[in-house]
């Protein structure tokens, strides 16, 4: 049994199914904007669910990153590098990674400061 790779795809399909809910609410929201008033301005309904698109909106974009790190991560795993810090190449811990198996760095890496890309 592969246990990252188990692991990292009992993720996968989680977050897939995370996903497609939040469509489904997104896809409410945006229906019920259309029964409403569109001047959100004057209309207190209307901030409420401009409010709650950006914040399914916000959702959905963090699932489908969360996807792609999921999917680097499996990668990693068939090429035999996962749970190598990509910074220093030392193990990864096994805590960190029950903690966040997509992690890419060891936790002394993961504190350090990065450069800021210009």
């Amino acid at each position: 049994m592969d246990q990252p790779r188990d692991r990292l795809q009992a993720e996968r399909r989680q977050t897939l199914a995370r996903l497609a809910d939040l469509t489904d609410d997104f896809d409410a929201v945006v229906a019920a904007s259309r029964d409403t008033n569109a001047d959100d301005e004057h209309d207190p309904e209307g901030a409420t669910i401009a409010f709650e698109r950006s914040q399914v909106h916000a959702l959905v974009r963090q699932a489908r990153e969360h996807l792609v790190e999921i999917d680097a991560a499996l990668e990693r795993v068939s090429a035999g590098t996962y749970g190598t810090c990509e910074d220093c190449g030392q193990p990864i811990g096994a805590g960190r990674l029950e903690a966040r198996p997509v992690a890419r760095t060891c936790i002394s890496c993961a504190g350090k400061p990065r450069e800021r890309l210009r």
